[in-house]
């Protein structure tokens, strides 16, 4: 484990306890105490750089103060274009920043054009209000125009700050303005969510030591037969899985410890966007008693293990995983993508993702072959897998599974090996198998497809073909 690792680990099991202190004080306690606990981390590990995100905020603020009913798209720009600063700060004779800047940057930027989209919100509604001469209640709007004070204290709050989960502006007020979160529970599900960790941090320790990436970087890797450095990417991408595994729910625990993020399950929360539903708040009535609402911590999850080892599909496995960004990332870039096919605004999305991550090349090439992966995946669906029987598709979705993940090993190594001739040179020593896969699935996906519709197969009412012996 590396020094930068044990920091991570150390600022969130200490996050914890904290959590279970702030839980139990007020609005200003949680409000100010959590800022500041979160500033003294920030400069603490950014030193001078910290100045990267006070510019960021205060630009931030500055926008939507100047054009509250058009903010949202301004923001995306302003924190998007300060990234590429930032990425490239030392060619500007500034020194560069600390890995740990880079993590809270990234959040940050999240967080602001988030922000700037709950004031456009906010302002839009209002509008609507002065229009109609009606209030109507609008889930997840934001109840007032935050000031400098209040994004200050949202964007330094230490809760997410370096690791996530990233939660709107929305979730840090109704956390501020918990009636009663002593009464919301931790324990039980803190326990629940963490009973995995000390399993995944053993399975990280003990096979990053013995299939350390610096080996594929080595000569002697490219000496080894192929079936070797086909397999290689295997414990690469576990050991990757495992490291996000830990830190992100040792991340969720510390949201839990603080009833961060908690509401009724009636609200059906998503994680990142938080309620979709009306609800009723926790409340103590006169007598003393709480009200029998049962809470989840939806808002907050951001990794699904389960679901990202053995789901069958690649989009699938997106959705468990980093899953509060994914929600940011589908909110914020996906809708707006100036195309419409599910490709290839899911290729814009990846090419954002990417630009967000930052400007190594690894990342690009690993993010941009995602798009590759679904068209195979749709075709294949659309012209093979949806026609079988069912106890053909049972096979199939193993096969499936299996071709998932293996995309998923080939695609981490670019992302972890970053520069262009590191990934190029592994991708070429297995023979770039998985982009000649995904073209000749998508290929045979389109033949079979084909060749059904000229088969005169029945279609449905969107064009698309039944199958008869399979209930949709």
């Amino acid at each position: 484990m590396s020094p930068e690792e044990m920091t991570y680990l150390t600022v969130l099991l200490i996050s914890i306890p904290i959590g279970f202190l702030f839980k139990k004080g007020g609005l200003r306690t949680k409000k100010f105490g959590g800022a500041v606990a979160g500033l003294l981390l920030v400069l603490a590990t950014c030193q001078i750089h910290a100045l990267h995100s006070l510019v960021t905020i205060l630009g931030t603020w500055l926008i939507i103060n100047l054009s509250p009913r058009s903010c949202h798209y301004l923001t995306l720009g302003w924190t998007f274009s300060y990234l590429l600063f930032f990425r490239t700060v030392a060619s500007f004779g500034f020194p560069d920043p600390t890995p740990y800047t880079n993590a809270i940057q990234l959040l940050l930027t999240l967080k602001m054009v988030s922000l700037a989209n709950e004031v456009q919100e906010f302002s839009q509604a209002k509008k609507q209000e002065v229009a109609s001469f009606t209030k109507s209640p609008v889930i997840g709007v934001i109840p007032k125009m935050p000031g400098l004070v209040e994004i200050l204290c949202y964007s330094y709050c230490y809760v997410g700050l370096m690791t996530g989960p990233f939660y709107r502006y929305r979730t840090h007020y109704d956390w501020l303005n918990q009636p009663d979160s002593s009464a919301i529970p931790s324990w039980q599900p803190l326990l629940s969510r963490s009973k995995m960790i000390p399993i995944f941090g053993v399975a990280f320790l003990a096979v990053s030591h013995f299939f350390p990436l610096d080996y594929v970087r080595s000569d002697a890797f490219y000496e080894r037969g192929l079936p070797f450095r086909l397999f290689y990417m295997m414990p690469i991408f576990f050991v990757f899985r495992m490291r996000f595994y830990v830190a992100w729910l040792c991340a969720e625990c510390a949201c839990i410890a603080a009833a961060f993020g908690a509401y009724p399950v009636a609200a059906k929360s998503r994680s990142g966007g938080g309620p979709t539903m009306e609800y009723e708040p926790l409340s103590r009535p006169a007598d003393g008693e709480v009200s029998s609402i049962t809470y989840d911590y939806e808002t907050i999850k951001n990794i699904d293990p389960h679901g990202t080892d053995f789901c069958v599909k690649v989009k699938d496995g997106m959705r468990y995983w980093n899953m509060t960004v994914q929600w940011w990332l589908a909110q914020y870039i996906y809708k707006s993508a100036p195309v419409r096919s599910y490709v290839m605004r899911s290729a814009w999305t990846m090419l954002i993702s990417a630009y967000w991550h930052g400007i190594h090349p690894g990342y690009y090439l690993s993010f941009l072959t995602i798009p590759l992966c679904l068209a195979a995946e749709g075709a294949m669906e659309s012209g093979f897998l949806k026609h079988l029987s069912p106890a053909g598709r049972l096979y199939g979705d193993w096969v499936q599974w299996f071709l998932k993940m293996r995309a998923y090993d080939y695609m981490c190594m670019g992302f972890v090996l970053l520069t262009f001739e590191d990934t190029v040179r592994y991708w070429s020593a297995i023979y770039y198998c998985i982009h000649v896969g995904a073209v000749a699935f998508f290929l045979l996906g389109k033949l079979l497809g084909g060749r059904r519709d000229q088969g005169g197969s029945p279609k449905g009412k969107d064009g698309a073909v039944q199958n008869p012996q399979r209930r949709e």
